[in-house]
């Protein structure tokens, strides 16, 4: 973590038994409910994938201001290739903490977590069109790589 985000008291944490209810009260505005999945439903893919997903609260100080879900090594290939990727499942900032800077600094430390387990692409799938995080995302230097995954659209940045 860089001094500034040390300052500023941003870290991310694992959810616990302890932070639990905290993590499924993190709710995003009404009008994005539709394109980013509830933290009940992260958590439970979280379950389910095990090890390839990292759930992770985000706070500001003791506050709890968002959250976020990764994978890492999944084999984007299901006709027996072998493609690993890494990147952001989720990302679900609460209501009233948006445009503070918390949604960067969750992509920037899911990004210096894949680089710490070998990786140097980040890959993130979103709904375009008005109200999505499309322009956020290339805002971070995210690309669309001609690929979908449902009905979002699977952009990569380059970790190097």
């Amino acid at each position: 973590m860089s001094g500034s985000e040390a300052a500023s008291g941003r870290r991310l944490t694992p959810v616990t038994p302890e932070n639990f209810d905290a993590a499924v009260a993190v709710k995003v505005r009404v009008d994005q409910q539709h394109l980013v999945a509830p933290v009940m439903k992260s958590l439970a893919q979280a379950y389910v994938y095990g090890d390839a997903a990292w759930p992770r609260l985000i706070l500001d100080g003791d506050r709890v201001v968002g959250f976020l879900m990764a994978f890492v090594g999944i084999d984007w290939h299901e006709d027996g290739g072998s493609d690993l990727r890494s990147g952001l499942w989720r990302l679900n900032i609460a209501v009233g903490e948006q445009r503070r800077g918390y949604g960067r600094f969750a992509v920037e430390q899911v990004a210096t977590e894949i680089r710490r387990r070998g990786g140097d692409r980040m890959f993130v799938s979103y709904h375009p069109g008005p109200g999505g995080p499309e322009v956020f995302y290339q805002g971070l230097g995210f690309k669309p790589n001609g690929e979908s995954a449902g009905d979002q659209t699977v952009a990569v940045l380059d970790l190097y």
